[in-house]
């Protein structure tokens, strides 16, 4: 993933930071709880396609 492209991306809910975690290949929001998948190198920005993330689950 592109650094300068993870400066400019936003959460599309609420516009704040994401998080790349490299290991499941997503970006992450923590104020939303939400995982964005990255697919072939583009990340999916969509909320349909998001994955919540559980309670139990660190968002570091």
């Amino acid at each position: 993933m592109d650094p300068k492209l993870l400066e400019i991306l936003v959460c599309p809910i609420c516009k704040g930071p994401l998080l790349h975690r490299r290991a499941a290949d997503e970006l992450v929001c923590k104020a939303d709880r939400l995982g964005f998948p990255i697919k072939d190198g583009i990340p999916v920005m969509l909320e349909e396609d998001a994955r919540k993330l559980p309670p139990e689950e660190e968002v570091a």
